[in-house]
């Protein structure tokens, strides 16, 4: 069994001669849950980080690698706690190590424009992409870019690797998330978050809470997941793609807590944002929001509170973005539209119709296990009315969790 405990966060509390109970007290929470940080069960919230720093007499860098679970403690470059590997010798990063070598320093431009490249290639290949197979790639070149962290390097080269670093991490965290491994995702927004301050990037740290926003509503705790979002909206640049994905996860969160007014008040704002932006060309890039996102956004907000007029935004993001009758080559979004679509189909007790898009947004294979959750609200909802089709859906579902545990 992995090992999630935080040894190294045991030990710089008995160095500090505090027990549980003290070191709780002096952060302001329970017992238990300094239990639970320490036996890798939770972590803490970003607004307690302070406090632990302070009464464990560390810098926040320093917390960073205090926090990581011993499962994830590999060799490190000092100041950092990235994943370290060497690079894996196929031939993309043996011309990133040629690249290196002829530059005049021991990074170079060269390497960083080829890595950053890299990152929004992977970037973009994430809606229409296994999430295990991206996460290899991931691995990977973080994996690099560890690998160049003692190199010598200018100011400018480092800030630039810091930055392209936090990317990946930031990733690589998402990918986990959708993989529903926990304490992964947990270390790599750490890291992602540690790369940001280094590099005084605020957009990257502020893709952090909105990530994290994203992960603990997909768990049901959405109280957290507002908060999150408005701290993500706080730190991110005016403008933003991720100001506009914070307010749209502050929706989403509004929405399960059913705060209806406040709901559509964010789906007002998002559409706002996202109306001023220019549209993308070519292939959607997961960090740069396209106004068409905005669609998929307000289909499931609008689900999500039942009203009906979720059903029109379904069907035009289907109709966008769906490239054929083939579902196993939809995109992503296409899969989360037919939940929407089959929920807001329910809730107008068209039953037959609201099925049929449920199940083949279930046999697509295009629905991420941390999305799961999504597929069985219509299963259970069609199960609770004893509809006739409801030992199909929940055959196509069971076959979607199968296929899961056996990734």
């Amino acid at each position: 069994m992995t090992d999630t405990r935080r040894r190294r966060l045991a030990e710089r509390r008995k160095a500090r001669g505090l027990n549980q109970e003290e070191f709780a007290e002096a952060v302001g929470v329970d017992r238990s849950t300094v239990q639970r940080w320490e036996n890798g069960k939770t972590g803490p919230q970003p607004w307690q980080r302070p406090k632990i720093a302070k009464a464990l007499g560390v810098t926040a860098n320093e917390l960073d690698a205090l926090l990581i679970p011993d499962a994830y403690t590999l060799p490190q470059p000092p100041g950092l706690w990235l994943s370290v590997a060497h690079p894996t010798t196929d031939d993309e990063f043996d011309a990133f190590e040629l690249a290196r070598r002829v530059s005049a320093s021991d990074v170079g431009k060269e390497t960083l424009s080829r890595l950053e490249n890299s990152f929004d290639e992977l970037a973009m290949k994430y809606p229409v992409s296994p999430p295990q197979e991206l996460l290899e790639r991931v691995r990977k070149h973080s994996a690099y870019v560890a690998h160049l962290m003692d190199a010598r390097m200018t100011l400018s080269e480092q800030q630039r690797l810091y930055v392209v670093g936090g990317w990946f991490q930031l990733l690589g965290a998402t990918l986990h998330i959708d993989l529903n491994q926990e304490h992964a995702a947990t270390a790599r927004l750490q890291a992602a978050a540690s790369l940001a301050r280094h590099a005084g990037h605020r957009e990257i740290e502020a893709w952090c809470y909105e990530t994290d926003a994203w992960r603990v509503l997909t768990d049901g705790d959405y109280g957290r997941a507002l908060e999150l979002s408005q701290v993500a909206q706080q730190l991110a640049p005016t403008g933003s793609s991720v100001e506009i994905q914070a307010t749209a996860q502050e929706g989403r969160a509004r929405a399960r807590l059913g705060e209806n007014a406040a709901t559509y008040a964010a789906i007002e704002k998002v559409q706002r944002m996202s109306g001023a932006m220019v549209p993308r060309k070519g292939t959607e890039h997961h960090f740069q929001y396209d106004p068409g996102k905005s669609l998929a956004y307000t289909a499931t907000t609008l689900a999500w509170i039942g009203d009906p007029s979720a059903e029109t935004y379904a069907r035009e993001v289907i109709a966008r973005l769906a490239p054929s009758e083939d579902i196993h080559k939809w995109p992503r979004r296409v899969a989360s539209a037919n939940i929407d679509l089959a929920l807001a189909l329910l809730g107008g007790d068209r039953m037959d119709e609201a099925c049929n898009a449920a199940q083949r947004a279930i046999l697509s294979g295009r629905i991420v296990p941390s999305n799961h959750w999504r597929a069985l609200e219509v299963v259970k909802a069609v199960e609770t009315r004893q509809l006739p089709e409801a030992p199909d859906l929940r055959e196509a579902y069971q076959g979607l969790k199968a296929l899961e545990a056996g990734e």
